[in-house]
């Protein structure tokens, strides 16, 4: 299983909310390259990223932040927030992005994703952020229509194959992983990332035994909770 650290951009910064609420941010670092690079040297191979206001408000805010952790990086890169167009998947790929994660345009525009996943491949990733069962849109503002059940099914008849799946109430809460969510999802034919709440080596080594393909691990690094070189080592 392939363990992704996250950051989270906000204005240019590295931030952490809790249960996605805007008004509960901490910032971490006003020098997201410094985080990558001790990413790097505790052996991760991988990175999530995320632009907070671009998955609120759409647009690529934070793009010139991005851009430099990608020169910085050298890792395995999954961008999300805010990918709401053919022209900002391009623009991520092209700055050297290895896969985009379309969100609020997946729930609200299916055929979107049928497309990109034609033109694209497995740069297309798609986020389900759940929250009360029901696939949430607009960086967790609002909720659609989706049941999570039914996202999956139109999901995979558009050809995704890579999902990350967050139980909204368990990020940055703490609180351990939802690990009968995974395990109801272990079964899908999609590669499946579990995240929030991804708090303890116990919860790594609980994901991997259930065969999933990856877990980002976000708030228990920026605290200090888990340390990220053995978390690696668990997840292999």
């Amino acid at each position: 299983m392939k363990i992704f650290p996250a950051i989270d951009l906000y204005d240019g910064k590295a931030v952490r909310l809790l249960r996605g609420r805007y008004e509960d941010m901490t910032v971490y670092s006003h020098q997201p390259e410094s985080i990558v690079r001790d990413f790097v040297n505790k052996g991760a191979q991988c990175l999530h990223l995320v632009d907070l206001q671009g998955a609120r408000d759409g647009g690529t805010p934070n793009f010139e932040t991005v851009k430099r952790i990608l020169k910085e990086a050298r890792l395995f890169v999954e961008i999300g927030g805010g990918i709401r167009s053919m022209e900002t998947i391009e623009t991520y790929l092209s700055a050297g992005a290895n896969r985009v994660i379309l969100g609020t345009v997946a729930a609200l525009e299916p055929g979107f994703v049928e497309t990109a996943v034609q033109r694209f491949g497995s740069g297309i990733a798609v986020g389900a952020d759940i929250r009360d069962g029901y696939v949430a849109v607009k960086g967790w503002t609002e909720k659609s229509a989706w049941t999570l059940d039914a996202f999956l099914k139109r999901m995979a008849d558009a050809g995704v194959s890579t999902l990350i799946v967050t139980d909204i109430a368990r990020d940055g809460a703490m609180s351990g992983t939802n690990r009968e969510l995974y395990r109801s999802l272990a079964s899908q034919k999609f590669d499946i990332v579990a995240s929030g709440g991804v708090s303890t080596l116990d919860d790594v080594r609980a994901l991997r035994e259930m065969g999933l393909y990856g877990a980002i691990v976000g708030k228990a690094y920026y605290t200090g909770s888990m340390d990220l070189s053995r978390a690696i080592e668990v997840a292999k």
